[in-house]
């Protein structure tokens, strides 16, 4: 370690905003008023700085009928703030520390002093801080845990107390073990979306990791965008289906990280939101039916059934297709296609639906690629069940 100063602890401002002004004991004092946003302008003058000497005056015989020399400017003496120091890595990542290197900040009017770094777990509320001295490396020890992920940013000031723009943001995961045989943590999961979502359940997906000796299962976190992360599931492949959330004041978001054998654990995928009330009950279904099919041409027939309680003056079901299908002509309904989307639209006899009614439409078309059917569809904007 580098001289880095003992870290102090504070509540973070949620949700999700690093406070900026977090640093240790020997810029407390001023830190929360002399910290400059990112877009800030340089303060035009600071106490304490002595002007540069104007230049001697010299005396010159000036030829009668000229204008008068131009007097010596004076070089500006507001001070610049230093540039923000940049490539912020880890060299080492260890259980129980994280080794920083960085480039040095550039200095403005003043030499650079040192640098505040501020950290904190992810999914937790607490910042921690430290401060080193004019170097370019240091070691973090201090509130530091086996199996956790850590974010890290610093701060140039110089030794007039200003302060640089924040440098590059670093996100790490410490591993389980110093001494093997597996120190190395999966990739992060990809891609974590919300699939179907029934009355009282919702199902999680995410694209795989890759490990250096093999992903064993995926960890899914439920969190309450605020202080609290709870383990609700491990499972072995890329999918989970969890009860809908209870409603709550605060967040229902969830994330995956991906572990190995060992128990290293990956950094977390992206967040995604379940709803804590079931979607309104479809108010329609479609059945979608190949009747026939060759060789780049097909013939399909579609039924809209309303499921709703009230009659329905004027219809349009929307679907697009898997394949590169184009419809050439169509029987009960009028077809506009739009790339792999298609609209049918009521023609004057089918135009109402009644409560419990239904109508029937065809289309024939050409394919190339692929003939597969539509799986998803609407009336009127409102999405229906297929079958």
């Amino acid at each position: 370690m580098t001289g880095v100063s003992p870290s102090l602890l504070f509540r973070r401002l949620r949700p999700g905003l690093l406070a900026a002004a977090v640093l240790s004991t020997a810029v407390l004092g001023t830190a929360l008023s002399a910290a400059p946003a990112a877009d800030a302008a340089a303060p035009a003058a600071y106490p304490g700085v002595i002007p540069a000497p104007r230049a001697a005056a010299v005396s010159v015989a000036e030829p009668t009928g000229t204008a008068p020399p131009t007097p010596p400017s004076t070089p500006s003496t507001s001070p610049v703030p230093p540039g923000a120091p940049t490539n912020l890595t880890a060299s080492e990542v260890r259980s129980a520390s994280v080794t920083l290197t960085w480039t040095a900040a550039t200095p403005g009017c003043c030499a650079i002093a040192g640098y505040d770094i501020t950290y904190y777990q992810e999914f937790g509320d607490i910042v921690f801080s430290a401060s080193v001295g004019a170097v370019t490396s240091t070691t973090i020890t201090s509130h530091l845990g086996s199996g956790q992920q850590y974010t890290f940013r610093l701060i140039a000031r110089d030794s007039l107390g200003q302060r640089s723009n924040w440098s590059n943001a670093l996100t790490v995961v410490t591993p389980v073990t110093d001494t093997g045989p597996d120190t190395t943590p999966p990739t992060a999961p990809q891609n974590l979306t919300v699939g179907e979502v029934t009355a009282s359940t919702g199902t999680l997906s995410w694209s795989p990791s890759t490990d250096n000796v093999g992903v064993l299962g995926y960890n899914v976190y439920r969190f309450d965008g605020w202080f609290t992360s709870q383990l609700v599931a491990t499972v072995p492949g890329t999918t989970y289906t969890t009860d809908l959330p209870a409603s709550t004041s605060l967040r229902n978001q969830y994330y995956v990280r991906a572990r190995d054998t060992v128990g290293n654990v990956s950094i977390a995928s992206n967040t995604v939101t379940l709803p804590t009330t079931p979607p309104p009950p479809a108010t329609c279904r479609v059945t979608y039916r190949n009747q026939s099919e060759w060789q780049g041409g097909f013939v399909a027939t579609a039924t809209v059934h309303n499921a709703g309680a009230a009659p329905m003056d004027g219809w349009a079901v929307t679907f697009s297709f898997p394949g590169d299908q184009q419809v050439t002509s169509a029987w009960n309904a009028t077809i506009g296609q739009t790339g792999t989307t298609v609209t049918a639209r009521n023609v004057d006899w089918n135009r109402v639906l009644a409560p419990d009614g239904s109508a029937t439409f065809g289309v024939q078309g050409r394919w190339s690629a692929s003939d597969a059917p539509p799986t998803a569809f609407s009336l009127n904007g409102a999405t229906c069940t297929v079958g």
